[in-house]
């Protein structure tokens, strides 16, 4: 089964603090839907962007992007 990496990134001096805050949601979202898999992370990829991720199965992928809006996916690579 593909798993894809649903992205949020976010930008300026806050950007970590945000996305790390943001995985908790992620987190909790993944609790009430159980969704088939439970991975989640956020890292910083300049001192002003970071990103929170999810990754979710391909048949679930729509459901999820629409509900929860990120700004980017890819294909997962563990």
């Amino acid at each position: 089964m593909r798993k894809l990496k649903l992205i949020w990134d976010f930008r300026g001096p806050d950007a970590h603090k945000i996305a790390e805050h943001h995985e908790k949601h992620l987190k909790e979202y993944i609790a009430i839907e159980k969704t088939n898999l439970n991975i989640t992370g956020h890292s910083q990829v300049t001192n002003l962007h970071s990103i929170a991720f999810m990754v979710v199965t391909d048949d679930e992928m729509k459901p999820i992007r629409d509900a929860l809006k990120p700004h980017r996916g890819t294909l997962y690579q563990e």
